[in-house]
């Protein structure tokens, strides 16, 4: 461990050993020696089993390399401990121990071993990883019902903008970090800025929340799936036991008209016999649990858990599948739906503009919110699967590709759906604004169940689109809860370290536990409550308390120095001017927004109480809370006066426990 400089400062001790040959990001081994590339800044050399700093960059003052240098902690090896002083580079004098030749072969074994930290394959299982992350069920229903609710054409403009100076930046922000302290969650603040470590807390405890509920309504995709199965889809007639005199079938060859009370039988199907909701009498009685759905959630969570018990090198391989197959699905359905009668009606009313929309405060609000929940930074997503990568990769170039084909794929989404919007309109004889008042899921569980249901292969087509939700899904669930638990394992190495399978389960298990409440007859009340309150105003917090303590904390010129190291080249004036002020505006002017308006829940006929909404901001601040709580856990541990306490709470900690034995690095 670092003891307290003495004041007498003696010359740094150097090794000679000749590294030129060394390929540039590349770690190498000369003659027993490992030592980090000759642009690191720290260097450890078995010679003699000492560890020496070495001179590092002149050009680049008081530059800490993420490079590591191994420190024997205080324990003593074989009883022997003789410290020597060194200083290094930036005039900051330092002290580093030189052990038995026995301790310094474990200790270069166990650093080997470090470095060994698990890596994608591919760099395209990296990239395919995100793309299914970011892509994911919202894409296709909350994008294109927010267009044309906000101004159609016109809600691209500040769609765009939000993108460019919020969502894009802190997507970027976030993968560098992740890349160069190649950390979770968790433990990766305190080589940034240890008193926001509550953050990394938070963060799991969301990850939670969403897959409490974002699996259940994966579950009713997967109900649909398997009642395709059939030559005749079971939401295309009235003769169903779970229908009711209103049931009206507007589609059949007899001449039925659509009145008031008319219910159709897709929206009978959902309501009735998936959910059955009518067996519920709101949140204060949710009913008993549906068997069927749990079931099917049971099945997700094992197909969850053998895909990312092994780690990327698993889940990597996986969304090959999960990541590319919706693409295909799309297309087909794109093509489909420009074919049907109709069509250009839904197209016209998903893109003409509408330019007063622009003065409206809440169309910003809603293209800020939308951009950002689209790209998901603030899960531990990013961070985690950017930890994998190699230090020197390309982590910029990756931000602009992934958050390009996410906001091209919600938009290329909007014609997905209305297509069949207004071939269901040209049907009904309606206006496509009457079709599509359905949001949220009841727009593809309905609206969009309805229309396949009448088109010529309906079955086909009824197969592949549930299918294709299943594993927009699916990626994303892998990437919520590969967040968690790099973050736990990264945190607790010497407990977790070896037994990741062990924990993985244990998760599933708990996260398919929580969603049992999401699983009853009201369980659709509750997925509602939890999308509404339990992510939205937690995660915007969350990000935004992340920009602040990177740009001001940690420091915008030390950041850009990382990233320099990486990638040979600094971020613009764009990019700092966007973390130090723009991205931190633009999430607190969407969180106060948030929380000046809260959403009026309302979902089929049932109005949300007025206590929910206490629920619903004592469930989103059940997450945030560890903030503060472990800020002044940190302060109280930490010695010294108050400013002494402040000032080391805020100080990136030199020396980090790595996962095997008592050796500590220092990696700035």
């Amino acid at each position: 461990m670092e003891k307290k400089a003495t004041s007498n400062e003696t010359e740094p001790l150097t090794s000679k050993t000749d590294v030129s040959g060394c390929s540039k990001g590349e770690d190498c081994k000369e003659n027993g020696l490992l030592v980090r590339s000759p642009k690191s800044a720290l260097r450890l050399v078995e010679d003699g089993n000492k560890v020496h700093p070495s001179q590092g960059d002149k050009g680049e003052v008081a530059q800490i390399s993420n490079g590591y240098s191994g420190v024997q902690s205080s324990v003593p090896c074989n009883g022997e401990v003789e410290d020597v002083q060194g200083t290094a580079p930036a005039a900051t004098t330092t002290t580093t121990t030189t052990t038995s030749t026995t301790c310094g072969a474990e200790a270069q074994q166990q650093l080997m071993e470090l470095e060994d930290r698990e890596t994608w394959s591919k760099k395209i299982d990296f990239l395919l990883s995100v793309i299914g992350y970011a892509v994911d069920l919202g894409n296709v229903w909350r994008f294109p019902y927010i267009c044309y609710q906000n101004g159609g054409g016109a809600f691209l403009i500040p769609y765009t903008i939000m993108a460019l100076f919020g969502g894009i930046p802190l997507f970027y922000m976030e993968l560098a970090l992740g890349q160069y302290h190649r950390n979770g969650c968790i433990s990766i603040w305190r080589k940034i800025c240890p008193i926001f470590k509550g953050i990394g807390f938070a963060i799991c405890i969301i990850d939670l929340y969403v897959a409490s509920y974002y699996n259940t309504i994966m579950a009713w995709a997967f109900y649909y799936l398997i009642s395709s199965f059939t030559a005749e889809l079971p939401w295309t007639s009235c003769t169903n036991p779970w229908n009711t005199g209103n049931c009206t079938n507007y589609f059949s060859k007899d001449n039925v008209s659509w009145s008031l009370h008319s219910i159709s039988p897709a929206e009978e199907f959902y309501t009735r016999q998936v959910l059955q909701v009518h067996r519920s009498n709101g949140l204060d009685n949710l009913g008993g649990i549906s068997w069927q759905l749990t079931l099917c959630l049971l099945l997700i969570f094992t197909i969850v858990y053998f895909s990312i018990w092994k780690g990327v090198k698993t889940s990597g391989k996986v969304v090959w599948v999960t990541a590319t197959f919706p693409y295909i699905i799309l297309f087909i359905l794109l093509v489909r739906g420009a074919t049907l009668p109709g069509a250009w009606r839904g197209v016209l009313y998903y893109l003409k503009p509408d330019w007063q929309k622009l003065l409206a405060t809440e169309v910003w609000v809603d293209a800020a919110a939308q951009i950002f929940f689209s790209l998901g930074p603030g899960f531990g997503v990013l961070l985690a699967y950017a930890s994998y990568n190699k230090f020197h990769n390309n982590c910029y170039q990756d931000a602009l590709v992934t958050s390009s084909v996410n906001c091209l794929t919600s938009f290329v989404s909007g014609f997905v759906i209305f297509t069949v919007l207004g071939y269901m309109a040209e049907m009904r004889n309606e206006d496509v604004a009457e079709v599509a008042k359905d949001t949220g899921p009841s727009l593809l569980f309905i609206t969009y169940a309805e229309a396949i249901a009448n088109m010529p292969a309906s079955t086909f087509f009824a197969i592949i689109f549930f299918l294709m939700l299943l594993t927009l899904g699916l990626d994303s669930t892998f990437a919520g809860l590969e967040g968690v638990i790099t973050g736990v394992l990264d945190e607790f190495p010497h407990v977790w370290g070896k037994r990741r399978e062990l924990f993985v389960l244990g998760l599933t298990i708990i996260c398919f536990l929580g969603s049992l409440a999401t699983l009853t007859f009201g369980g659709a009340y509750v997925v509602k409550l939890f999308e509404e309150y339990a992510t939205g105003p937690a995660v915007l917090t969350v990000v935004f308390l992340e920009a602040v303590a990177v740009s001001w904390f940690y420091g915008i010129t030390q950041f850009c120095n990382d990233v320099k190291e990486m990638l040979g080249s600094a971020p613009g004036w764009y990019w700092r001017v966007c973390w130090v002020a723009i991205s931190p505006l633009f999430l607190l002017f969407v969180t106060c927004s948030f929380l000046s308006n809260p959403p009026e829940l309302r979902l089929f006929d049932y109005d949300y109480p007025y206590w929910t909404t206490v629920v619903g901001y004592c469930i989103g601040t059940s997450s945030i809370i560890f903030i503060p709580i472990y800020m002044v856990y940190c302060l109280v541990i930490t010695p010294g006066t108050l400013k002494e306490r402040i000032l080391k709470s805020i100080t990136p900690e030199t020396g980090t426990e790595i996962p095997f034995g008592d050796i500590r690095m220092n990696a700035v």
